[in-house]
């Protein structure tokens, strides 16, 4: 997979270094000297030039690319790379990081983003994921779809434990993706039976009611 990454700061370098792991070819783009840090991913292709300029994206190539991450501090340039990528080049995936919270909003296929990470979200939901035991916790949401990765650790006193995955009746839109016991993730199958402090994990549509998933999973069918 080829993968072009807008911004060569310390998210831009890490997300590089994780794409050069697993064998995808990485070009970072830069406007800054001081961020030519070559040496510090030196697998990478490098470019000094401003990624919001159609020039730049036509000399990496952009419309051979895969997937463009606009992984910059500035949301603005951001959204800019990502509409020019996906509107100017055809790019098939784009990722665009949420500096601001504030204008997560504007992250959304309006503007060419497919997946948009608001860094200050995941930290909050991961510090809440740490300590919460029976709080349902957003993770992800994917804008194109706008479906949500959520998270619970089932409680010991929850009337679901001890009860088998497929004699649960989910809400409407909601899918139980995966469960986490003793740091192994595991498929749940119809068999499975729910164990307290099981980390359950579900993707959720639109239509999904995140508050009768909760009621279900803290208080039993008779709740939700």
């Amino acid at each position: 997979m080829r993968v072009v990454i807008a911004g060569a700061g310390s998210v831009g370098r890490s997300i590089a270094r994780e794409l050069l792991a697993h064998e995808h070819q990485v070009t970072l783009i830069d406007r800054q000297p001081s961020a030519m840090r070559v040496a510090q991913v030196p697998d990478a292709e490098w470019l000094l030039a401003d990624a919001c300029e159609l020039p730049t994206l036509r000399e990496v190539k952009a419309d051979e690319c895969d997937v463009m991450v606009a992984a910059t501090g500035d949301d603005k340039a951001n959204l800019v790379v990502a509409l020019l990528a996906k509107t100017e080049f055809g790019v098939p995936r784009t990722v665009a990081r949420v500096n601001n919270p504030k204008n997560e909003w504007m992250f959304d296929e309006a503007w060419g983003v497919d997946v948009a990470v608001s860094t200050p979200r995941i930290m909050t939901a991961m510090v809440e994921e740490a300590v919460a035991v029976g709080d349902l916790v957003k993770i992800f949401t994917f804008h194109q779809s706008r479906a949500d990765i959520l998270e619970l650790t089932l409680p010991s006193d929850s009337p679901l434990v001890g009860v088998r995955v497929g004699e649960i009746v989910w809400p409407t839109d909601t899918v139980l993706a995966a469960i986490v016991r003793d740091t192994r993730p595991l498929a749940p199958s119809a068999d499975d039976t729910l164990e307290g402090r099981d980390e359950l994990l579900f993707v959720t549509g639109r239509d999904a009611q995140e508050q009768q998933l909760e009621d279900l999973l803290l208080h039993g069918p008779s709740a939700s």
